[in-house]
């Protein structure tokens, strides 16, 4: 069994689409649990904001079937495949970790690289799992987001209660 950690994020009607997604990924995994959700502005692009959350399982899905699972979530939330990378998005679930696997394969890079870069990842995660460490430098996260530096692109809690869903 491996501790999966996923970001989840939307800027097309957020808080109904988040919620979407958390009710879909408890139907795939019953032990689901989720960081606070969090409103940001977008990045890379001009657009309105984005909520922003991170859920955190356990499975021992080999992670090209995992990936269908969250590519499967994200369709049925709205967003297709052929979706430009850097515009809004119905719903955004991206892999963070898989346990303590380190390497690339076919769609994925784990740790996903831009994990210790963005607020909206890291913060959520250190939120649910502060003493959980990166499989590459042996931090914990919680001592990675103490020291992020916090910049112009802040994270405001905000709702909906995904483990309400």
């Amino acid at each position: 069994m491996n501790r999966v950690f996923v970001a989840m994020g939307s800027n097309i009607d957020p808080a109904a689409r988040m919620l979407e997604a958390a009710r879909l990924l408890k139907a795939h995994f019953a032990d689901v649990r989720f960081s606070l959700c969090y409103r940001n502005p977008a990045f890379g692009f001009e657009g309105a904001d984005f909520i922003n959350a991170v859920a955190e399982f356990d499975s021992s899905m080999p992670i090209p079937q995992l990936l269908n699972v969250l590519h499967d979530i994200e369709a049925r939330c709205g967003r297709g495949r052929e979706d430009p990378k850097w515009a809004p998005r119905a719903m955004d679930l991206d892999l963070l970790l898989y346990g303590d696997q380190v390497g690339d394969g076919p769609g994925y890079t784990l740790p996903r690289r831009d994990l210790l870069r963005r607020e909206y990842m890291l913060g959520p995660l250190a939120q649910l799992a502060p003493e959980a460490r990166h499989p590459v430098s042996g931090e914990t996260y919680g001592a990675l987001w103490a020291a992020f530096p916090r910049g112009s692109h802040t994270l405001t809690p905000t709702g909906p209660d995904l483990n309400a869903a």
